[in-house]
């Protein structure tokens, strides 16, 4: 019986997994199509399109998957999507930002709302909490590529504007504008990139103890987990202690 009960953990573990990565397939999908249909069909001609494609396949989404989101945009049956921003704070005064992509704006408030206000949250208006963070391109590279020295001297060439190295990796940031370049340079330089984004950086951070990033968590796996959401972005902190007991 013992080896059923693991043999049965082990595939509920999977089907998460599983459905984990098809929800994540779905939202890049939802981005590609958009940012296809906003703009040119090749990413040659499109930035935001060729970030969103960089970013799926970073996450080793499928090929024909990319090709039939592009192909829906062009098309002309993708559904007509809004892009919303929700921001409020969440449990412990923590910062947060709510980027979705909805074809029903009712909806999605009505869902968001319920979130926040479920765990422990309080959602604010537009701007409420987004001056307390800095739109920014991240970049990020394994620690094999080099040495810290190496990759800030390859960010600063890039155009970069400052590198994080740590025993897991470099991270790099740039302006937002210029993603696309400093990016393509760093590809020239330092090879493909693990991940490629444009995110929301905290100017400041929170600190949490156990029981609130408990609390966080919970609000940020159901947001995540809502279909019409794309990222959420908090500007928490936690002790190593803590995170180990999470």
């Amino acid at each position: 019986m013992a080896g059923h009960s693991k043999w049965a953990n082990i595939q509920h573990r999977k089907g998460r997994q599983d459905a984990a990565r098809s929800k994540l397939f779905s939202k890049f999908s939802k981005e590609i199509t958009v940012a296809a249909k906003m703009g040119d069909p090749d990413p040659d001609k499109n930035p935001r399109l060729r970030l969103a494609i960089k970013e799926a396949k970073s996450q080793s989404m499928p090929k024909d998957n990319i090709e039939r989101a592009i192909k829906k945009a062009t098309g002309g049956d993708a559904d007509a999507y809004e892009e919303i921003r929700y921001e409020g704070y969440g449990p412990g005064g923590v910062a947060v930002i709510v980027e979705t992509m909805t074809d029903n704006r009712n909806r999605t408030a009505s869902n968001v709302r319920s979130y926040f206000t479920k765990y422990g949250g309080n959602l604010g208006e537009t701007g409420s909490v987004g001056f307390m963070f800095d739109r920014m391109g991240q970049i990020v590279y394994p620690v094999s590529v080099g040495d810290a020295d190496a990759v800030m001297e390859a960010a600063i060439e890039a155009g970069a504007e400052d590198v994080e190295s740590a025993e897991d990796g470099h991270v790099i940031w740039c302006a937002f504008e210029d993603i696309g370049d400093v990016s393509a340079a760093l590809e020239a330089a330092l090879g493909e990139s693990e991940s490629t984004k444009l995110v929301w950086k905290p100017q400041t951070t929170t600190e949490l103890d156990l029981a609130g990033m408990q609390k966080l968590m919970k609000l940020i796996d159901v947001l995540e987990d809502d279909d019409d959401v794309q990222t959420v972005t908090a500007n928490f902190e936690a002790s190593d202690a803590v995170m180990e007991q999470l």
